[in-house]
């Protein structure tokens, strides 16, 4: 079995929409928490994309679901 160290992020999540050349655009950003920094992404893909790889790469075990659903 590998022992894994616990990781532990914490990020501020701002989505708020623009309205440029006649059109709803949403922006979005990220604030780490621990270090301050801010990232920002054209759309929710990215943003997930982004947050997959803070991950170590470590089994995934998604949470398990209730039988009959």
């Amino acid at each position: 079995m590998t022992d894994f160290e616990p990781i532990y992020q914490s990020y501020l999540l701002r989505l708020w929409v623009v309205n440029e050349t006649g059109e709803p655009v949403t922006r979005i950003s990220l604030h780490n928490i621990g270090n301050g920094r801010w990232q920002t992404f054209a759309n929710l893909e990215a943003m997930c994309a982004f947050l997959a790889e803070q991950l170590p790469n470590r089994p995934h075990n998604p949470p398990k679901q209730k039988e009959g659903k």
